[in-house]
């Protein structure tokens, strides 16, 4: 496809995904309103019917808990059955924070909204209308990182936990089988559930069984703690500071850090966070071996050694130093001059890179947009080009899927891309790359 059929077809998905004030990911595979989906959707409204961005986050905030969490699901509708697991099996009512309408789901998801603001911010600063919803929204996005720096980080370290793999955006990646092993399933202690994902996509491009049975196993564990309680620290066998968790809230953090001081709002508590979590990042999260960021697991008190999407996210949060920034950059020109599409989702050299199934090496787009800014923040512009154009060309041959093949030689032979097709964050980015950035 030209540039101009990819404008059109990215603005006619995003229609076709629009439910009056909120946008779905994917008709029937994802039929609610996910939380960090929304963020980047907002990117693609902006090109075409600003007002729907303003709605978009207005809608996902109508799901905030008093506790600042903004859920990774909101269930605008309570009669929708294609999607497990539905608002009935969460029971986010054990909390006496999570709002009564609409239903949500019990934990969250990158923090995008802050820096998804300051974009929005910068595009409409002129307009009377979309100051005053900057000024209205800015204490509710503040509060959803309040939300981490009290729940989420009982040692004040400055870096964020997750106790669920789905809370990460990145459901089934190596990274966390480690910790999911370590749960011992019972079948019969867990409560019965019907998957509806792989009748409705690909089972060999999804998570197993297995995982799906820890993920459920999470879940409840959640549940039982009221979602928020300090049982879940004490109690989880998953126990995670997630690089792109921690690199989003600190890009968040900055971009409200900018907004506030633009709009004379108090931002100290903000630079609180900032000066621990970016000092706690470079310093925790690196390793020198593998020269990239990895997670680190609270059980095991040892860094979760593979290279993954989620270190590369230091480039956006522009949190890592001039050298490591370097490193991560020779990394990608690596596997470009080795033939492949940047950015693999995983190590490809590894032997658990399944560059097909989900999360275990795929290309993301939101990702390709995030590594995009990163790469031109650092001055890596030839790479930055190569991560924005791989992108565009695998949407513009296989279609505006939700994940992408990561070898060239394979995507050769495909005829489109994996999960689900008309996807709208894939629309969202391609819009953005092409109608802001050319």
């Amino acid at each position: 496809m030209q540039k101009r059929e990819l404008v059109n077809e990215a603005i006619d998905t995003l229609k076709l995904n629009w439910r009056d004030g909120f946008t779905v990911p994917k008709n029937k595979l994802y039929p609610f309103q996910w939380n960090w989906d929304s963020g980047f959707t907002c990117l693609g409204h902006a090109c075409f019917e600003p007002q729907w961005a303003m709605r978009e986050l207005t809608s996902l905030f109508s799901g905030q808990w008093a506790n600042g969490m903004i859920p990774h699901i909101i269930f605008h509708s309570e009669t929708e059955s294609t999607y497990f697991p539905n608002h009935d099996f969460w029971q986010a009512e054990v909390n006496p924070g999570a709002p009564p309408k609409p239903k949500t789901s019990g934990i969250s998801q990158p923090p995008v909204h802050g820096f998804i603001l300051e974009v929005l911010f910068n595009k409409f600063s002129d307009d009377p209308n979309w100051v005053a919803f900057v000024k209205a929204i800015f204490p509710k996005v503040l509060h959803s990182h309040r939300y981490f720096y009290t729940y989420r980080d009982p040692k004040s370290e400055g870096l964020a936990f997750l106790y669920h793999p789905w809370e990460s955006g990145r459901d089934n990646s190596p990274i966390w089988d480690e910790s999911i092993a370590r749960i011992e399933i019972d079948k019969a202690t867990l409560p019965p559930y019907t998957r509806k994902d792989t009748q409705l996509a690909n089972q060999e491009e999804r998570p197993t069984s297995d995982q799906y049975d820890r993920y459920v196993y999470l879940l409840e564990l959640g549940k039982k703690h009221q979602y928020d309680g300090p049982g879940i620290f004490e109690e989880s066998p998953m126990l995670v500071q997630d690089t792109l968790i921690n690199a989003i809230l600190i890009q968040s953090n900055q971009s409200l850090i900018r907004i506030g001081e633009r709009l004379g709002l108090d931002t100290g508590e903000l630079k609180e966070w900032q000066a621990q979590s970016t000092s706690a990042y470079r310093e925790k999260l690196w390793n020198e071996d593998l020269a990239t960021f990895t997670c680190y697991d609270l059980r095991s008190q040892a860094q979760i050694e593979h290279k993954e999407i989620g270190g590369l996210t230091a480039l956006s949060a522009e949190v890592a130093s001039a050298d490591q920034a370097k490193k991560l950059n020779d990394y990608l020109q690596n596997l470009h001059d080795r033939g492949y599409y940047l950015c693999p989702s995983f190590d490809v050299d590894s032997p658990l890179f399944d560059s097909k199934r989900y999360w275990r090496g795929p290309i993301w787009p939101q990702m390709n947009w995030l590594i995009y800014r990163g790469l031109k923040a650092y001055g890596f512009q030839d790479t930055a080009e190569i991560v924005k154009n791989d992108l565009l060309e695998l949407v513009s041959r296989l279609g505006f899927y939700e994940y992408f093949e990561a070898q060239k030689s394979v995507a050769a032979h495909l005829e489109n891309g994996y999960g689900g097709g008309q996807f709208s964050w894939t629309s969202a980015c391609v819009l953005d790359l092409l109608m802001v950035d050319g």
